[in-house]
């Protein structure tokens, strides 16, 4: 039979020396501390803590150094550091979140489903729910590259301003993927300028032969964002009630995200 760790089992009472003692000091200052949103002196701390006013102060110190206390105007608050706890757990909620709703739209589209955002100046593939049934579409050039041809590209781009797409355009210059792809920056920049809000954005064989695309903006705060749909060029007549359902299901999958 093993031999516990020593102090694996030890209670964390007061009666034990060193620095169990210590940490259940410091959590039960912590919880006064939340008790008292306003703030509270290390005095009323003290008392409520049934701790020794030294014993107090000093580890308000040091926790204040660790950022999980701060100091205003005399009344201790708790620290930013707290803000920073669950964020790694956070980020992998909302990423859960986000593919579980793309796989049930995708489902219901029997398409590929891609959330994308424009950050940095650049488009970014957040995630893709894909399947055997619903194929995504094969990136046989980079999507970065190619905004001005690609339905989740041009949705991306409207939502910027004249400056934003100018940048874009010239940093990403327009190419010829295919015979249906506008070549011509003035007549992109000027369909990207007319295309109203609430309108789908196709794309039809001009990133890649025998394909067709739906996007549609997603917002939420500053995120220039879009959901988008791809599909065969044989199922070209699903394609308006596709980008229907994905305009129908932006805002949904937004609040679904909110953590």
């Amino acid at each position: 039979m093993s031999t516990p760790a020593p102090g694996r089992h030890a209670m964390l009472d007061e009666g034990v020396p060193g620095p169990f003692t210590s940490l259940q000091h410091a959590l039960r200052l912590l919880e006064a501390v939340d008790r008292h949103p306003g703030g509270a002196t290390l005095v009323s701390l003290a008392r409520e803590t049934s701790l020794a006013l030294p014993t107090v102060r000093r580890l308000a110190e040091i926790l204040e150094v660790e950022g999980y206390l701060q100091c205003q105007d005399g009344a201790w608050v708790l620290g930013g550091t707290f803000a920073l706890l669950g964020q790694y757990n956070r980020e992998q909620l909302v990423r859960a979140r986000l593919d579980r709703k793309l796989a049930e739209l995708r489902d219901e589209l029997g398409a590929a489903v891609y959330f994308t955002r424009y950050h940095d100046g650049e488009l970014s593939v957040e995630a893709v729910a894909a399947a055997e049934h619903a194929p995504a579409v094969q990136e046989w050039v980079d999507f970065r590259a190619t905004a001005h041809a690609s339905a989740i590209g041009k949705c991306l781009l409207s939502q910027l301003d004249h400056d934003a797409r100018r940048d874009h355009l010239s940093r990403h210059p327009v190419a010829r993927l295919t015979s249906r792809t506008v070549v011509d920056a003035d007549q992109l920049m000027h369909r990207l300028e007319r295309q109203p809000a609430t309108v789908p954005v196709l794309d039809i064989q001009e990133y890649a032969l025998g394909t067709v695309c739906a996007a549609v903006p997603v917002t939420a705060g500053s995120t220039v964002g879009c959901l988008a749909t791809s599909m065969p060029l044989d199922n070209v007549h699903r394609l308006k009630a596709a980008a229907e359902l994905l305009a129908a299901r932006a805002a949904p999958l937004m609040l679904a995200m909110a953590v």
